[in-house]
């Protein structure tokens, strides 16, 4: 049959994965680097994939495909459910643990990492490792920025990252729930000079709002550069 389906350009496609994350029905998978249509009877054609795509590698085309399959695809995601719950998901299980005490055979500075997962999109709001805690909350990027991150921000604090724009997602509703359901100490937003930032730095603003707490902020900004050029508390 002749239906409309989506259309992936390779040249376009710079390997993200974000439209396979989108693509609840598991049409899209990534294969040497890119992503690739695998099941035309898995796409519905709605196209959830195309705004997750940040370089518009995805689009429409009328062709020959296979049926969409509804029965198939609810049971693979019902499969893919019962597999997470079973044995939870890598990327998204939380734990602490405790920053390496002891330096490596290369003489390495230790990382002050001191739970998992680090995204603020995966994080789950009630881990016990936010009682009690001091905040990092960073743009993604901002640690291949500034070369000390590790131990000038990260140090004695639990470290959140994101970033709206590739994200895009509004970060405030959740990191409500952190502040709400948390006796959380005091919060650092470390950002970057660059306007996207505004979202990350907003969103912590927005969420102590709804949480109705009144939490010590700081903020900290880098240039490009990697130099802190601006610090300052919430209120000023």
């Amino acid at each position: 049959m002749v239906r409309r389906i989506i259309k992936i350009d390779e040249k376009k496609c710079n390997g993200c994965g974000l439209c396979a994350a989108a693509c609840h029905e598991g049409a899209i998978g990534m294969q040497n680097g890119k992503a690739k249509l695998l099941r035309d009877d898995y796409c519905d054609g709605l196209g959830d994939c195309l705004p997750a795509c940040p370089t518009g590698a995805i689009t429409f085309e009328e062709r020959e495909a296979a049926a969409y399959d509804e029965a198939a695809v609810k049971a693979r995601m019902e499969k893919a459910k019962q597999n997470t719950i079973a044995t939870g998901c890598p990327s998204s299980r939380a734990y602490a643990q405790t920053p390496a005490a002891i330096l490596d055979q290369a003489h390495e500075a230790p990382s002050q990492l001191a739970q998992w997962p680090v995204q603020i999109k995966l994080m789950p709001v009630n881990a016990p490792y936010f009682n009690d805690a001091h905040l990092l909350i960073s743009a993604d990027c901002a640690a291949y920025s500034y070369a000390n991150f590790h131990a000038k921000f990260m140090s004695n604090r639990i470290t959140l990252i994101g970033c709206p724009k590739l994200d895009s997602i509004d970060y405030s509703e959740k990191l409500a729930e952190v502040f709400k359901q948390n006796n959380i100490k005091s919060v650092i937003i470390v950002r970057m000079e660059v306007p996207c930032c505004g979202g990350l730095e907003n969103a912590v603003y927005n969420a102590l709002k709804i949480s109705g707490k009144n939490i010590p902020l700081e903020i900290v900004t880098l240039s490009t550069n990697g130099e802190i050029i601006k610090t300052n508390s919430k209120g000023e």
